[in-house]
């Protein structure tokens, strides 16, 4: 099966979590064959938009319909076909190998035809996060950064088209961060829709279409990368100064924090 991605429409979407407004009449919309990056300081309401899309948070306002389902009033198993979604959290409490809790991420197709695919949609997972070599190690005894690419195989085996990744390269080395994005930008290149949330702006700026800029549970930019990463709003957001210049090898922008005077010398 090649999935097709599907279209995101987040309209106006208001969450309240322990009494606190976390994203106040948020609207975005992600089309098949892009890849949004999800950018903005602690606590600006990234993850819990993340959540909103996949419809693991209720909405106390707006809607979020995704490929035309409203998300909120859909059954797990069907979203489950539509979209995957990768934590931050990468913890398993049990011995499971690896390989088996990729193949976990098979269980919506069960009892379909593309049950058929299962074995395929795993050993490919396992190879295009290159996690391969230790498929059959248990989870517990795997690194951070290696659970992290389980997981990212995970959600790349469910095969549905569009994939919601929190944080995919926070415990991650840099050739191992590079490796994760190539992949998702691969993927939409092809066709999926892919929204990924990170805190690395540089990475965001090489790897996005566009680049949505939250805080305070607001969007304060969408748009391309060297469009929304400007020096004085990104310094007015992360309440820290920085300079914005372009990649000498690439063009793409980079965001490099001011430290003069924070730098011994």
């Amino acid at each position: 099966m090649t999935p097709a991605g599907s279209t995101i429409e987040v309209d106006a979407v208001t969450v309240q979590l322990g009494g606190r407004t976390v994203l106040g009449g948020v609207s975005l919309r992600v089309e098949p064959g892009e890849l949004v990056a999800v950018i903005g300081p602690n606590g600006a309401g990234k993850s819990t938009l993340l959540a909103a899309l996949s419809g693991d948070v209720p909405l106390q306002a707006g809607s979020v319909r995704l490929g035309g389902l409203d998300v909120a009033s859909s059954r797990p198993r069907d979203l489950a076909r539509l979209r995957a979604v990768m934590p931050q959290d990468h913890t398993i409490a049990f011995p499971f190998p690896a390989a088996d809790v990729v193949r976990m991420a098979r269980a919506p197709w069960a009892r379909t035809p593309h049950e058929d695919e299962d074995d395929d949609a795993v050993t490919a997972a396992l190879a295009a996060a290159g996690v391969t070599h230790f498929a059959d190690r248990p989870m517990p005894s795997l690194s951070g950064g290696e659970r992290a690419r389980v997981t990212f195989a995970r959600a790349l085996a469910q095969r549905t088209g569009t994939l919601l990744l929190d944080e995919p390269t926070a415990s991650l080395d840099i050739g191992h961060q590079e490796d994760v994005l190539t992949e998702s930008r691969r993927l939409a290149d092809d066709g999926w829709t892919v929204v990924v949330v990170l805190h690395d702006l540089t990475l965001a700026a090489a790897y996005a279409d566009r680049i949505a800029l939250l805080a305070d549970g607001q969007i304060v930019a969408v748009g391309e990368p060297d469009e929304v990463l400007t020096a004085d709003r990104v310094s007015a957001v992360y309440a820290h100064p920085v300079v914005v210049v372009a990649d000498p090898l690439t063009g793409a922008v980079l965001v490099v924090p001011d430290r003069r005077g924070r730098v011994r010398r």
